[in-house]
Parts: structure tokens; sequence; C-alpha cells
């Protein structure tokens, strides 16, 4: 049988001759992201332990995420979002299916026994001034490096302010509002996807958009999670966000 992988590399090796760049992740110079930080990549699928329980919803759903937003990831999907580097999506693509695989798993399991092939996976919209400056949407891009199929079921409604800065409750209520269904999703099943969650804001404004439309949310996969940066704040039980 013969072997591609060797040609492809001599290829690689070729093309970083004649038009040199460096890693998004580390900065040396050698492909869009060297050996070493693909290593870094490598999924390690888990629920979004620092900003699942933040997101209102019942009954609780899980947020699967495939890498922590720290470290290697942050820098390969910063470059890759708001950096131009979209040649990073090939490095990034393997991590975010692994999430979606272990999302539709866990909703198939959880659900009510129907097949998760009825499962659609709908991305949320990128903002008009956030295509003008990248171009492109990240996730419908890493969704087509996955050979996944993206339902578009939400139009954005309004501008939010950049969520960059904001705190939990701030996040909340600049996306609130933001989104609606495009049509009419009676009978549709949907896991949403995107590519950074941080406090759940922007899925959270999603699952209530697809609600209202008649669809029901049945999972939720990210690519990668951040930190927790923001303390809790102690609020009255009428207005404290229940357990997703």
């Amino acid at each position: 049988m013969v072997q591609f992988v060797p040609f492809r590399g001599a290829l690689l090796d070729a093309l970083a001759v004649m038009a040199p760049t460096e890693c998004s992740g580390c900065g040396a110079a050698d492909r869009a992201v060297c050996a070493g930080c693909r290593l870094a990549l490598v999924p390690c699928v888990h629920p979004a332990r620092r900003n699942a329980q933040h997101l209102p919803a019942e009954p609780p759903i899980t947020v699967w995420s495939a890498l922590e937003y720290s470290g290697v990831a942050q820098r390969v999907v910063g470059a890759y979002k708001d950096g131009g580097r979209t040649d990073a999506a090939s490095a990034l693509a393997g991590p975010f299916l692994a999430a979606v695989v272990v999302a539709l798993e866990r909703s198939e399991q959880a659900g009510d026994g129907s097949s998760r092939a009825g499962i659609r996976l709908a991305t949320i919209p990128s903002s008009r001034p956030a295509m003008r400056s990248r171009g492109f949407n990240p996730v419908e891009l890493l969704m087509r490096r996955a050979g996944l199929r993206a339902s578009t079921v939400l139009r954005q409604t309004g501008e939010a302010a950049d969520q960059v800065g904001l705190d939990r409750v701030s996040r909340d209520l600049n996306k609130r509002g933001s989104l609606a269904a495009t049509q009419v999703l009676d009978g549709y099943r949907l896991l949403l996807v995107d590519d950074i969650v941080t406090t759940g804001a922007t899925l959270f404004e999603a699952r209530r958009a697809i609600t209202e439309g008649g669809g029901i949310v049945v999972g939720y996969a990210t690519l990668a999670e951040t930190p927790r940066r923001f303390p809790e704040v102690i609020s009255s039980q009428e207005t404290r966000p229940q357990n997703l």
C-alpha cells in the first residue's frame, strides 16, 4: 500500500522553506502548529467544571469541552480567532470534533432513547463587527475542517458589546435578547456548539432563542473552556442562576 504521510510531510517542509511561517502556539519557525504544540492540543474532553454550574437549565445539561483555554491552547485559539491564523484550523478541528462526539454520546444516554442521528448541530452566528474584523466564523470553519455540517437556526437581532472584561452578570445582561430563531423549530433537537465557554452567557442566550422557537437543546460542545477569572458574587435566591 502506498504511504502518503512521508510525502505530505516533505511537501510541508518544502513549503515552510519557500514561505516561512511561525508556529501559532510557540512562535518557533515551523508550520502553522508545530509537533510539540500539537501534542499540547491532544483533547481531554471533560465537563466545563468552572463554568457549567452558571448556566441555568431545566433539566441540567453539561457543557463538554476538549481543552482548557490556557497555555498553548490559548495562544493557538487566540491566533486562530483574532490573529488571522486560519492555518491553525486543522490542528483545532480534532479536539473540537472530540468534544462534539462526547456531547452527542452523552445527550443520547441522558435523553428519551431516541437516536442521536436526529440531532442537528447548531452554531452561534458571529456579530457583524466580528465578521468584518475576522472575515469568517471560527466555529463554522472548524466544523468544515472536522467534516461536520452546521444548521443555521439562529440569527443576530442586535449588537452586543464585546464580552472581554465583563463579569458573569454583565455578560448575561449583555447577551440577553441578542439572538432569535431563524424559523419555527418545532421538533428540532439541537446540540449547541461554540469555540470557547467562559461564563456560558452566549450558550444560554442561544438556548433561550432556540427554546422560544420551539426547539430542544439536548447538549453543548465547545472547543475550550476558560479558567475561572471572576469570583462568585453572592446574590439573592431570586437572582442567582440555577445549575446547568
